[in-house]
């Protein structure tokens, strides 16, 4: 039995004030009391946020959650003999907000509306709206006033759920689909600019739409010519229309193009059987503001060759800026005895013609597709081996930015010239960013004095040159380390199989840093045998 001074000693450590803990102190720094802030704990981050009632300490708010336990207890009764014992001092808690002041509000309801829009947007522009802002305006309503910006939905893509599913319950589930965007698409796909349908079997209502401007559809066979119809009726502001990879009749597609006419600015293609009566449609000037046309080979290449007329397509789509025949067995028809040229593609500033296998592009057909293009920036003739320096010089262009002539896996099998590269870069060297040699056969001394018209520019300015591929070439180290010294802002070069080179460095380089440790180790490296 414990004796009555160390009874004494118990009472008096329970009648002692409790000492105030380390965790105590350190909310009371973060928020002292009368701050202004309110602190919000999570499980991985600390919120302070301010509140617009005083604040309270972290002791005042334990103890207002404490008082209606503590009401309910009843004073235990002392023994008989003994005096009652003194009450334990307690914190006593602020008294309760008056009901003028109203509840408090949530963390969610002081975030301003523009930041969490801000927020919301970030996210949109990573993984797009769907399905994120779909289930952020479930969580409260600050957050679903939030998601219904017309800012956030510009840009939507939709994915068929039955792709690639089994028949059964798939009905169930379309109906599911079906309603779920016809709440979208006057609640939130009036603002809607670019949609993107993916393996879509459902039709479009065009009428919930009017700004929209770009219509993407892949893997889509259920797309009809009235749906098409009635959504270039109803979206007069669409221009732009992205085939590739999907499978809608070509019937459909003509009717489309013949219903938006003039409004086309842009047209994407995967080359098939279908693609001739659409190419044809476009020969016919259905769409004669057309800007952009790509027509490029899917996954299986077609060994069909495209038949494309190249002084017919001039009148067709006379204001065509971009071009492009992407690994294509484009077989152009020759222009008959007596014919005049066409009349060129005068806004033309894009042709890219680039194939992984030889096609059928001479300097003749290149000529007549840019006899009257002298604004062209971009020329991309990737594989295209029977394009030789003579005809790239007779070319109006005088601008241009980044010439592409690199053969890949096709120069093992063919004669290559291995004279004329200074016929381009002397023409060019003054606006030149992206020059691609890759696999080209131009012998030691040829590449030495092409790249040396970047030594010297008109008006003594830095080259423009951030951009080198010579992979494959003869390149000696001294015409590397000249082009390297003579333009500084050079950002990428590729030596990769270049046979002249020292050991160690037949590789590419990327960035500043990387190229100027090459002109290092080309200065101090011993030339190879």
């Amino acid at each position: 039995m414990a004796s009555p001074a160390s009874r004494k000693v118990r009472r008096r450590a329970r009648a002692a004030p409790r000492a105030r803990s380390a965790e105590d102190w350190w909310w009371d720094r973060l928020a002292p009391s009368g701050s202004g802030y309110h602190l919000l704990p999570s499980d991985s981050m600390l919120l302070v946020l301010s509140e617009p009632g005083p604040a309270r300490t972290r002791a005042q708010r334990r103890a207002a959650r404490r008082t209606p336990r503590a009401a309910r207890r009843t004073p235990r009764q002392p023994p008989p003999g003994r005096a009652a014992a003194k009450p334990k001092a307690t914190l006593r808690p602020d008294p309760a907000p008056s009901p003028e002041e109203g509840p408090d509000a949530g963390w969610g309801d002081r975030i301003p509306l523009e930041i969490l829009v801000q927020i919301f947007g970030l996210l949109v522009a990573a993984d797009g709206p769907m399905p994120f802002l779909g289930r952020a305006a479930r969580v409260c309503r600050r957050w679903q006033e939030a998601a219904s910006q017309p800012a956030l939905w510009h840009t939507v893509t939709l994915s068929s759920p039955l792709a690639g599913r089994p028949a059964k319950g798939g009905v169930k589930a379309e109906k599911k689909l079906l309603a779920s965007l016809e709440w979208l698409m006057p609640n939130r796909f009036s603002q809607l600019q670019r949609l993107t349908l993916i393996h879509w079997k459902s039709q479009l209502v065009g009428e919930s739409c009017p700004r929209l401007t770009f219509l993407k559809l892949s893997g889509c066979h259920g797309v009809t010519a009235d749906a098409l119809v009635m959504l270039a009726k109803a979206c007069c502001q669409l221009h732009s229309l992205d085939l590739q990879h999907s499978m809608v009749e070509s019937t459909a597609v003509v009717s489309f193009l013949e219903e938006a006419g003039s409004r086309m600015r842009k047209l994407w293609l995967t080359y098939s059987s279908q693609t001739t009566a659409i190419v044809g449609a476009l020969l016919g000037s259905c769409c004669p503001q057309l800007q952009v046309l790509e027509v490029s080979s899917g996954i299986n290449r077609n060994s069909i060759p495209l038949q494309l007329p190249v002084e017919a397509l001039q009148k067709g789509c006379p204001q065509l800026q971009v071009l492009r025949l992407l690994n294509l067995m484009w077989l152009p028809k020759p222009l008959g005895r007596g014919v005049a040229p066409g009349p060129g593609f005068p806004s033309l500033e894009e042709l890219c013609l680039a194939s992984s296998a030889c096609n059928f592009v001479s300097n003749e057909v290149l000529g007549r597709l840019l006899h009257g293009s002298p604004n062209l920036r971009l020329l991309d003739l990737r594989g295209c081996a029977r394009i030789t320096p003579a005809g790239l010089q007779d070319l109006p262009c005088r601008e241009l930015e980044q010439l592409h002539l690199g053969l890949y896996g096709t120069s093992d099998r063919l004669t290559l010239a291995k004279e004329g590269s200074p016929l381009l870069t002397q023409k060019w060297c003054h606006t030149l960013r992206e020059l691609d040699l890759s696999g080209q056969g131009f012998s030691e001394k040829d590449l030495e004095q092409a790249l040396a018209a970047f030594l010297s520019t008109p008006g003594g300015s830095h080259p423009a040159l951030c951009s080198l591929n010579l992979r494959g070439t003869r390149v000696t180290p001294s015409t590397v380390s000249s082009v390297i010294s003579s333009c500084p802002g050079l950002l990428y070069l590729n030596l990769e199989s270049c046979r002249c080179l020292p050991r160690g460095l037949k590789r590419a380089y990327r960035g500043l840093e990387e190229v100027q440790w090459c002109l290092e180790q080309l200065l101090t490296s011993p030339l190879p045998s």
